[in-house]
């Protein structure tokens, strides 16, 4: 014989019940969402790209590696203006190119922004400062880079949060500092500093 369930039975279960679904429901949504993309850090290996510079010659970061360490400099390029910051820190790391030199260090810059007319507010940035050999001047158009970095600072007149990372030569990431605001820009004697470390473990190699 069958026993009839109270109504009050009933309803436990189909709570019990609907909660497993739901539960079910919310693991998937979560497994099949993708996952956000986050800055390196330390110890990580630097996601492979190819930019341009601005004369359209295409520079790929496990080319430069292949080379010798690589500094990368992420700028805010045009938020609505040439950044300031930006300009001041450049000026910085072109002022000791000589040191990046000596440790055949690779200085990457990268301007980010909408590819509308990003080429010509990437050339007004650059107007009047000379890259040495070793500097590359590359643009980002549409944050293909800066979204597959976790850069993008996706506010009102922004582009990407100023970064700097230091890439040994298999592409692993010994120093990593992202600043969410216009300041807490790297100083190119802290980065050749690093850069010491990096190539005086590599020698011990």
């Amino acid at each position: 014989m069958i026993r009839s369930l109270s109504a009050s039975k009933v309803t436990h279960a189909l709570t019990i019940l609907l909660l497993l679904v739901t539960g079910l429901s919310s693991a998937v949504a979560r497994v099949d969402e993708p996952a956000k993309n986050t800055p390196p850090v330390t110890g990580d290996r630097a996601k492979d790209f190819t930019l341009s510079t601005l004369t359209g010659e295409t520079v790929a970061l496990k080319t430069l590696t292949s080379k010798g360490p690589v500094v990368l400099l992420v700028l805010r390029g045009y938020p609505g203006y040439q950044c300031p910051i930006c300009t001041v820190q450049v000026g910085d790391f072109l002022g000791k190119a000589d040191g990046f030199a000596g440790l055949k260090a690779s200085v990457v810059l990268v301007y980010p922004g909408p590819a509308d007319k990003l080429k010509e507010h990437a050339s007004e940035f650059a107007r009047g400062k000379t890259l040495p050999e070793h500097f590359y001047f590359l643009i980002d158009p549409d944050y293909a880079f800066t979204n597959a970095y976790g850069l993008r600072w996706d506010a009102p007149r922004e582009t990407a949060y100023p970064s700097t990372f230091v890439l040994d030569r298999e592409g692993t990431v010994r120093f990593s500092q992202v600043s969410k605001t216009h300041g807490g820009r790297t100083k190119a004697d802290d980065v050749l500093k690093k850069l010491a470390e990096v190539e005086s473990e590599a020698g011990g190699r």
